[in-house]
């Protein structure tokens, strides 16, 4: 047996086994690393069967990306594991059906694909393909023969960024934000105003007249009268 046979055993192993602790596991947070982990394992195979491009993509999109905002999302909720575990069990007939369906649909397709034929189907353009890597048939396949499709998938994805900033961010009623166009067209005339006021001169107070000073002063000038003794008694 080959040593990539064997590192193939060992990642699809990893990666079931994964696969069943992101369903068994009663922590939201362990489901979504366990997921991860089968993310990398999946990377793993299709590294082993020289799919580099997807790798790398299933890498950086859904492990460097969605599912750390997975994680983000699921940390933040206080998520009910006693309600959401109620009712599993009612659930379990309905799931098991589904299950084995896709099971036998994967088991078809395999066989279909591996078992019914006895030796692979020739392909006429591997010779020219073969001086060129997996990343490049992929994007001359992606910009040729399905340029249409690309375009139109990331018009779509264009247009649901769009839609999702733009029914997520309110403008809160107590934050200020910058506007740069009102601050570009600022004229001088709307924060600046001359106002002509005018000149405040005070008033010096009247002096008294020379009659009401003569009589100001005896009264000034008199001492206080003094004061009675008191009466004592004998």
């Amino acid at each position: 047996m080959e040593f990539t046979t064997v590192l193939f055993y060992i990642f699809a192993l990893l990666l079931t086994l994964s696969g069943l602790k992101v369903i068994t596991s009663r922590n939201p947070v362990s489901s979504a690393l366990f997921l991860v982990l089968a993310f990398f394992n999946a990377a793993a195979v299709w590294m082993l069967l020289e799919a580099e491009f997807l790798a790398i993509l299933l890498v950086l999109v859904y492990v460097g990306a969605v599912m750390v905002l997975f994680l983000f999302v699921v940390m933040m909720l206080d998520i009910n594991i006693d309600v959401l575990s109620r009712d599993f069990k009612r659930f379990i007939p309905v799931a098991t059906i589904v299950g084995a369906i896709i099971v036998v649909e994967t088991a078809l397709i395999l066989w279909h694909g591996y078992g019914a034929t006895s030796a692979p189907v020739p392909d006429t353009s591997a010779a020219a393909a073969a001086s060129l890597s997996n990343t490049h048939l992929i994007g001359k396949i992606i910009y040729t023969d399905y340029i249409f499709a690309f375009e139109v998938a990331g018009l779509v994805l264009l247009v649901a960024i769009v839609a999702a900033i733009s029914l997520t961010v309110r403008e809160p009623k107590d934050s200020k934000r910058q506007n740069v166009s009102k601050q570009v067209a600022v004229r001088r005339e709307d924060r600046v105003r001359l106002v002509k006021m005018q000149a405040v001169v005070e008033v010096p107070e009247p002096e008294p007249a020379p009659e009401d000073a003569a009589a100001a002063a005896p009264a000034a000038g008199a001492a206080p009268a003094a004061p009675a003794a008191p009466a004592t008694k004998s």
